[in-house]
């Protein structure tokens, strides 16, 4: 997909920056700054690594929920619709946290969609309008990544002692991807009935 109203004949507009930087990167990414934490630095570069790949899977998610908000139909549209817009925007405002989290830690977050589609363990679907079914489906697979992948982190972070990273994975990421996952099996059960 190449069509765009804007092409200058140079291609000049897909270059870098007119104005380029003097001053270049502070931080290159999967580097950890020293805050004054009261934790090990190991400790922190672990976690700030464990939850890059978190933030990929998790923004992942939220853009598969806002996907199937645009693209859902069939006889449970409108409460689809509904759902996966709100779902959308619970995982963007966990995207913001577990991102905060990162940057406390002294990491650099992920942050552009090329670098998350890269690093992210959550299949691609197609472009196309897939049934609802396919959908939650689709969903509920990628919740079952992030609390996977959740379950072992809490565990690491326990043993390690980094008990600020460890309350946002329990009390934040888990509970919240284990109740969308709630939401939506109970969806597909009722309309099985």
């Amino acid at each position: 997909m190449s069509h765009t109203a804007i092409a200058r004949p140079d291609g000049s507009h897909l270059k870098e920056p007119i104005t380029a930087s003097t001053r270049g990167g502070t931080q290159s990414f999967q580097t950890v700054r020293r805050n004054p934490l009261a934790l090990d630095a190991t400790v922190a570069t672990d976690s700030s690594n464990s939850l890059n790949q978190l933030l990929a899977d998790t923004i992942t998610l939220r853009d598969l929920y806002k996907k199937h908000h645009w693209q859902t139909s069939g006889p449970t549209f409108y409460m689809l619709h509904l759902l996966f817009d709100k779902h959308a925007e619970e995982q963007s405002a966990l995207v913001d946290t577990v991102a905060e989290r990162i940057q406390t830690l002294g990491g650099v977050s992920i942050a552009m969609a090329a670098d998350v589609a890269e690093a992210t363990m959550i299949p691609r679907p197609p472009k196309d309008r897939e049934d609802a079914a396919t959908q939650i489906e689709r969903l509920l697979h990628a919740h079952e990544v992030i609390l996977l992948e959740t379950r072992a982190m809490a565990r690491a972070t326990a043993t390690s002692g980094d008990l600020g990273t460890n309350d946002l994975l329990v009390s934040d990421v888990l509970r919240l991807n284990e109740l969308q996952v709630w939401f939506l099996v109970e969806h597909v059960r009722a309309i099985e009935v």
